[in-house]
């Protein structure tokens, strides 16, 4: 004898409506991110800078010689513009490129004295963005938010970094 029982529907998830964009984490995010990348243009554009070669230099100027792959995930830029900014930053004398110890195919990318000089003339604008961002929310709540935010990121995380 089987269980003949209906079953129940599956839930009905709110719709944007109903949540509204205020409310929405993701809206907010980009609004965020949007006004921050903004706040930083005419500086970056300054220095001849575009934001994937900006954060790129940021990425570098922490980690030591990624892979192109690897650069590509923690700088938030798909690979094919990363490609083209990489191609400019070393133009520029800004990165170099060296072939992989283990695997001659790959490419890991460093930056360079003049790279790191560069991402320095920006470093104070970019951390007076981000201060600004936190502006009268005291230290408990920014580690609660950042927090939140490292789970999320593990949540719908592709990549292992």
């Amino acid at each position: 004898m089987t269980d003949q029982s209906p079953q129940k529907p599956p839930p009905t998830l709110p719709r944007l409506g109903e949540i509204g964009l205020t409310n929405y984490a993701p809206y907010l995010m980009n609004r965020i991110m949007g006004r921050y990348n903004a706040s930083l243009r005419d500086e970056m554009s300054g220095l001849g800078l575009t934001t994937p070669k900006m954060r790129a230099l940021a990425v570098l100027s922490v980690i030591d010689g990624p892979l192109i792959r690897e650069l590509s995930v923690y700088s938030v830029v798909e690979q094919s513009t990363l490609s083209r900014a990489l191609d400019q930053l070393a133009t520029e004398g800004l990165i170099r490129r060296e072939a992989d110890a283990t695997d001659s195919r790959a490419t890991r990318i460093y930056i360079t004295d003049a790279g790191r000089a560069h991402f320095e003339t920006l470093w104070p604008r970019m951390a007076e963005a981000h201060e600004r961002m936190f502006r009268g929310i005291p230290a408990d709540e920014r580690r609660a938010f950042v927090a939140t935010l490292q789970k999320m990121l593990t949540n719908i995380r592709k990549h292992e970094i």
